[in-house]
């Protein structure tokens, strides 16, 4: 087996221990970048910001290092960089490098990376030992959920912080709006 084909093993795989491994890994990150951005809609002091920053610069590397990985490992390479995940990939990882340039309205596309957690649609019956089919349809329509919330709040969240920065001060009171907003029957 060549050393692109193992590679390619790792990053598809979740039978092999290591191939588990490496997506939980992937899988932690994701939630490692979406906390930082959560943590960040706080007032904190200039030196937890800064730390913040090098953290998620940090995670962005490591994204664009899975993505080449990925790239070059692909069979069809111009099928893969126009392939949905893909594609999502690819914008979820630019804000995160352009945020040396100050480029603050890309940041809203850091909210992708959440939806990059639809690739492990089917690793939550091993991790989570799921056997029957309605439990996995289950977790996956509650993962989907928490998906579209946490997106859409995130995209509130810059959207209306700019014009109405004392509704919106931070992700939570974002949070509350999308979950009010969903739940909402719209009596009058």
């Amino acid at each position: 087996m060549t050393l692109r084909a193992r590679i390619a093993t790792y990053l598809d795989d979740i039978e092999t221990p290591a191939g588990l491994t490496t997506n939980l890994v992937i899988l932690g990150l994701i939630v490692v970048s979406s906390v930082l951005f959560v943590v960040e809609t706080f007032a904190l002091p200039e030196q937890a910001q800064t730390w913040l920053r090098a953290i998620d610069l940090g995670v962005s590397l490591l994204f664009l290092g899975e993505y080449l990985l990925r790239f070059w490992c692909a069979d069809a390479k111009l099928r893969y960089v126009f392939s949905l995940f893909s594609c999502i990939d690819l914008v979820a990882i630019l804000p995160g490098l352009f945020g040396l340039l100050d480029i603050r309205f890309v940041r809203i596309l850091r909210w992708l990376r959440i939806v990059r957690v639809l690739r492990f649609m089917k690793l939550e019956a091993s991790v989570l030992q799921l056997n029957r089919a309605d439990s996995i349809i289950l977790t996956r329509i509650l993962l989907t959920l928490f998906s579209i919330v946490f997106v859409y709040s995130g995209l509130i969240y810059q959207v209306e912080h700019e014009v109405n920065s004392t509704g919106f001060t931070n992700f939570l009171d974002a949070l509350y709006f999308c979950v009010v907003t969903m739940t909402t029957v719209g009596l009058w």
